[in-house]
């Protein structure tokens, strides 16, 4: 399958990057990450460039897009480390949530990302997708999460919530993909952090990008970014009704691949900025910290993994 952009589909990548290039460039980010919230007029900006009703029909709001496009949109989300619910806010609007910043959980994980800076919680159970108001939850904030940027609340009291008419399953299965799509943005953007640094920092008067160990670490890297994208890709068009495979093996195969391709290549690019890479200055770690984390929120990559296995 021909998983080239065409024409329109570019052009939403482009405009997206544009967006985030403008309202997240690092130092934002570095700034967002000091006081560990969102900024009100950045999260706007978002909303009104249809980062959450892209999938709407035209009569809802939206553009009437599909996963396809969706996914372009979460990896250049990723590549820009764009913080907050991104993912909970845009599958449970599709779904017909209220137009508020809405975070995603798990009923009985007894954790909670971002509530300071959502108005409402989504409860997923056997039962359901239930919304939560912020202020009925009774919660302690983590001090240090592993990343500023993903705070987390340890649950003390979780009420039932209102229930909503949204397919649980539908929301676990997007809400995994579009995850997926950022962490290869993530995996994309660590690759260019690192090829970049390898064509500037020189050693014995010549880039280190030019030594064969450098370039195998960065080749590495790249052909983890770029599978784990056209398996996400791919995930996103069977979810459209467009493939052909089983949708729960695209899924979990796009999202194992993604938390692999990530992760790895945060370490990578560490490495290759040697004695720096691991400093608090260097960017690298913030990327790898962000990976981390989504993957511990997605539930881990060992049971994914078995499921996967169990899938062959």
């Amino acid at each position: 399958m021909n998983f080239d952009l065409d024409a329109d589909e570019r052009a939403l990548q482009q405009g997206i990057r544009d967006l985030c290039n403008g309202l997240f460039p690092m130092g934002k980010i570095r700034d967002l990450e000091a006081s560990g919230g969102l900024d009100a007029d950045s999260w706007r900006a978002l909303v009104d460039a249809g980062v959450f009703s892209l999938r709407l029909s035209e009569d809802q709001g939206g553009v009437g897009l599909g996963m396809a496009q969706a996914v372009i949109v979460f990896e250049e989300l990723g590549r820009a480390l764009v913080p907050g619910p991104l993912v909970g806010t845009h599958v449970t609007r599709t779904q017909g949530a209220p137009e508020e910043i809405l975070t995603l959980i798990e009923r009985g994980d007894g954790v909670i990302p971002w509530l300071g800076a959502s108005d409402v919680v989504a409860a997923l159970d056997a039962d359901g997708v239930w919304l939560i108001s912020k202020s009925e939850i009774e919660s302690v904030p983590s001090a240090q999460p592993l990343d500023p940027l993903t705070p987390i609340d340890r649950v003390r009291s979780l009420p039932q919530g209102r229930s909503i008419p949204a397919d649980v399953d539908v929301i676990r299965t997007e809400a995994a993909v579009l995850t997926a799509a950022y962490l290869v943005g993530i995996a994309a953007a660590e690759t260019d952090l690192a090829v970049a640094y390898a064509k500037e920092r020189k050693q014995f008067d010549r880039p280190i990008g030019s030594f064969q160990a450098v370039k195998h670490i960065c080749a590495d890297m790249l052909v983890r970014a770029e599978v784990a994208r056209a398996a996400v890709y791919a995930a996103g068009v069977h979810l459209d009704g467009n493939g052909d495979g089983d949708i729960a093996r695209a899924v979990t195969g796009a999202v194992l691949l993604a938390e692999e391709a990530a992760f790895a290549n945060g370490k990578a690019c560490i490495q290759v900025h040697g004695g720096m890479g691991f400093t608090w200055e260097i960017d690298a770690h913030l990327y790898l910290k962000r990976a981390t984390a989504l993957t511990a929120l997605l539930g881990g990559s060992d049971a994914r993994a078995e499921a996967m296995a169990a899938a062959l």
